[in-house]
């Protein structure tokens, strides 16, 4: 079945539960799903009723799509993500946010849990995402290009909007909550990364790793969506002094640092 037909199924069966139109799309990454709790007047759907729709096989990934009202806009938030490692296609983890463009979103806020390699950050510390190097081995656009929904060849010299960049960091600096700004790198996991690994991508520009955003990312910008990023540190990798770590651990310095990244998102899209 042709993606674009796949995209009006998915969002001719939301449209029986809602007729919402939200302007702005969020996908909420491992441990940092508490954002939902702040959206009011919601419809809730399971992803696993959603026509064409994946379902997360990751156990802190819940799996449903709210939509309400943040800071006085219409949003859509996934509350659980899709990746790579769980074995679906590039254009399965990312075909959420073709339908949240066909729902009328016009700019992306996206999160998820990374590794830190700047000997700057610390543990649940927040990065803003400036810029992002692909190294998951794959591409959500290679194949068959629908002009229709956008280019061949779509331009990345902006994937994280510097207008948006700016927002969020004067936000944090308003609420006294420490940001930085740095670039991701996308492995394709599960596993984490090891040392010699850890160097390489220090080496390579990255400031923190993930196994997430960059897919979507690629996908937004292929629709001319605005989108901004944010990475919670909730791991150090540094080479010399590496420990071994446990997504447990991993989760729970995601929800320590959860409040911070809330009030900067929620601030962010009152002033969109």
């Amino acid at each position: 079945m042709e993606l674009k037909q796949q995209i009006q199924e998915t969002v001719q069966y939301i449209r029986r539960h809602t007729e919402m139109r939200p302007t702005i799309g969020i996908i909420l990454g491992t441990g940092l799903g508490a954002l939902t709790k702040e959206i009011t007047q919601k419809v809730v759907i399971e992803y696993e009723d959603i026509p064409h729709f994946p379902v997360s096989t990751v156990e802190s990934h819940h799996g449903k799509l709210i939509f309400g009202k943040l800071g006085g806009k219409n949003v859509v938030a996934m509350q659980g993500r899709f990746h790579y490692y769980e074995g679906y296609t590039m254009q399965q983890i990312t075909f959420p946010v073709r339908v949240m463009k066909f729902l009328g979103v016009k700019t992306l806020l996206i999160s998820n849990a990374a590794g830190g390699m700047n000997p700057h950050f610390q543990r649940g510390d927040i990065m803003i995402i400036t810029d992002h190097i692909n190294l998951q081995g794959d591409n959500p656009l290679i194949g068959k290009n629908d002009n229709t929904l956008g280019p061949r060849f779509p331009d990345m010299s902006e994937p994280y909007s510097k207008e948006l960049i700016d927002l969020a960091e004067q936000t944090a600096l308003n609420f006294k909550i420490k940001v930085h700004r740095g670039v991701l790198v996308a492995v394709q996991g599960p596993n984490l990364e090891t040392k010699a690994e850890y160097r390489f991508l220090r080496f390579i520009g990255a400031d923190a790793v993930g196994m997430s955003i960059v897919p979507e990312n690629i996908v937004a910008n292929h629709m001319s969506l605005k989108v901004l990023g944010f990475s919670i540190i909730t791991d150090e990798c540094f080479p010399d002094s590496l420990k071994p770590v446990s997504v447990e651990e991993i989760i729970a310095v995601a929800n320590k640092a959860e409040p911070k990244l809330t009030s900067i998102m929620k601030e962010v899209i009152k002033k969109i």
